[in-house]
């Protein structure tokens, strides 16, 4: 089971946060604490400078994109591709970021900073990597923060068609015995096809706390590394 960190010394919370607003912090850290308190909280960071540098900024976007296990849409084509894919749960976790961050990437936001700290929540059990391989090659995953029910995704990357997208369906399969929430923060083209909707800050919260009472998902439960 994962590792608890020593307890943030910051105090999260979204009590003054204004409808609307995506952005409701700035500064703080990120040590293990702080993110996992962030998390709970409905908080996650992203740097507010050129390609995630700079201040760091802390963000509960309203409306907030999530995806329900029960929700998720599957088509025909995806359905065929799919099947084509082999997949794997943290084998490659530090490839899976890398490849998230990756220079020629429109709209990276992933800096060194970001990577060693995600690095460090996956060393405690915390961070996990679901990976899409062909013919031994990786080709495509995601990674986030599982905690409880919650799986809060991150970033996600393909190097063939339709290999982001078969990862995260692989991912909806490891969280379905659970009443479980996957946050993809914001609702993007890319993804709305698969069943991803919005809802408010509020609402969020709400399904939020009761995701964080669920068991974690088996895949996710193995020895800290």
């Amino acid at each position: 089971m994962p590792i608890e960190p020593a307890p943030t010394q910051w105090h999260l919370d979204l009590g003054q946060a204004k409808t609307g607003e995506d952005l409701v912090g700035v500064g703080a850290d990120l040590e293990p604490g702080t993110l996992l308190a962030a998390y709970r909280s409905g908080i996650f960071p992203m740097g507010l400078g050129l390609r995630g540098g700079g201040t760091l900024g802390w963000w509960s976007p309203d409306p907030r994109g999530i995806l329900r296990p029960r929700d998720v849409r599957v088509s025909r084509s995806l359905r065929k591709s799919h099947a084509r894919f082999d997949f794997s749960v943290d084998s490659a976790f530090d490839q899976v970021v890398a490849a998230c961050a990756a220079p020629d990437r429109d709209g990276r936001w992933i800096t060194p900073e970001i990577a060693r700290a995600y690095a460090e929540l996956h060393r405690l059990g915390w961070a996990h990597s679901v990976e899409t391989w062909r013919d031994g090659e990786l080709v495509g995953g995601l990674y986030g923060v599982a905690i409880g029910g919650l799986f809060a995704g991150e970033s996600m990357f393909h190097r063939a068609t339709d290999a982001s997208k078969a990862a995260l369906v692989h991912l909806v399969s490891l969280v379905s015995d659970t009443h479980g929430l996957i946050d993809v923060q914001w609702r993007t083209e890319h993804l709305a096809s698969l069943g991803i909707t919005e809802v408010r800050r509020t609402a969020y919260l709400e399904l939020l706390s009761q995701a964080l009472t669920e068991p974690l998902p088996s895949a996710f439960a193995g020895q800290p590394r």
